[in-house]
């Protein structure tokens, strides 16, 4: 329910934002203005740590004990997530010209229709670039994964632990107040109309895209298994509410898992699979994070191709491994990449955030859901190439 409330104080903060953006004078924008310039400075500053304390500990965990069983899993599930990503970035490429046709965003390309900036010219430079935060993230994981103690990737773990208390914290209750501020600088500059429209096609076509998946995902399954992929799906539905009320794939693992042995998978390789796809399978995550860059971009009025969302993707996909069990883990892990290689702006990241976190639950239920999927294709495999013993 705590995370239902995230929901709530954001929604409330869109609609405080617009009221305020229509009766307020521009000097009051500007404070708020203000105050979301160093809101923002603290997030690109935190950034880096974020995708060290996520990444490198993550890696490290699915290298200890890593075996044939555990490779075959990850790469399933890393490539239903690219899969995911790649079904929604062409369905909303095709699609949002037609169903977005005239809404575009000025501000971000028409100077006389800006949004109004701060009082101060403030910055805050974060401790490394987001590349370098990358590549040392992935240079520490593969290393800690290789090392005979776990001494190091303890030290990682605690570190990561202090990121989530920061996500947790400070960053996630701030979000509303921040979002407001932004709803009110758009509204003021007479550009909230555009969002709102937006948000709601956004969501309708985020749902149907879920369910789509799900059931080509169970359709693969069900192939495999010889069973009737929407008689699995049905029995997956006690761990899909679940997700939908708790908005944590780690809170529903008990749920996950119980109703995973009912798709007649072992349990020895649902125990095994279940807790491991609850942090590195993010399909319904994926999806929604990829239709809500492409309508922010296409707000923006900038064509992306394929050539340049596919490198994306695939980062993007290593990137949310083990993402904190927050509201919002997964965009907060993306943030670094959106700017770094689609060139989203602070303002265009706060869209993006707000997009997000009104259907996190979603994106949540469809990646607990298909992981009894991705057991069931493991379980089937493992029994064909009688990869473990029992």
């Amino acid at each position: 329910m705590q995370r239902f409330g995230l929901l709530l104080r954001i929604i409330i903060a869109i609609a405080l934002g617009i009221v305020i953006g229509i009766i307020a004078n521009d000097w009051l924008i500007r404070l708020f203005a203000t105050l979301n310039d160093i809101f923002g400075g603290f997030l690109s500053f935190i950034i880096p740590l974020i995708i060290i304390g996520f990444i490198a500990p993550g890696i490290g965990y699915m290298g200890k004990g890593a075996g044939k069983l555990l490779s075959i899993t990850a790469l399933i599930a890393y490539t239903s997530t690219i899969f995911a990503g790649i079904i929604a970035f062409i369905t909303a490429s095709n699609l949002y010209p037609a169903i977005l046709n005239g809404q575009s965003l000025t501000m971000f390309n028409d100077p006389s229709s800006a949004l109004l900036g701060g009082f101060l010219d403030f910055e805050l430079h974060p401790p490394f670039e987001v590349v370098t935060a990358l590549i040392l993230a992935f240079v520490l994981g593969i290393g800690m994964a290789a090392l005979k103690n776990n001494a190091l990737l303890n030290v990682f773990n605690d570190f990561r632990s202090i990121v989530e208390l920061v996500i947790s914290k400070a960053i996630i209750p701030l979000l509303p107040f921040h979002i407001f501020g932004i709803f009110a600088n758009m509204t003021h500059a007479g550009q909230v109309a555009s969002i709102l429209q937006v948000f709601a096609v956004v969501f309708v076509m985020i749902i149907l895209l879920h369910i789509l998946y799900l059931i080509l995902q169970y359709s693969f399954a069900g192939a495999l298994n010889k069973q009737n992929p929407f008689q699995m799906l049905k029995t997956m539905l006690p761990a899909y509410f679940t997700a939908l009320g708790t908005q944590s794939s780690a809170a529903t693992i008990p749920v996950t898992l119980e109703q995973t042995k009912k798709l007649k998978v072992k349990d020895n390789i649902a125990g095994f699979t279940i807790p491991l796809l609850a942090n590195i399978h993010l399909s319904g995550s994926t999806i929604t994070l990829l239709s809500c860059a492409t309508a922010v971009l296409f707000l923006q009025g900038e064509s992306i191709t394929f050539g340049t969302i596919f490198p994306f993707l695939l980062v993007l996909g290593v990137t949310m491994i083990a993402a904190p069990g927050v509201p919002g883990g997964a965009v907060m892990a993306s943030i670094g990449l959106l700017e770094s290689m689609l060139g989203f702006s602070p303002t265009m990241v706060s869209l993006m955030i707000a997009l997000y976190l009104a259907q996190d639950s979603l994106g949540t239920a469809c990646n607990v859901t298909g992981d009894g999927a991705i057991a069931s294709i493991t379980d089937s495999i493992n029994n064909r190439w009688h990869i473990t013993k029992k």
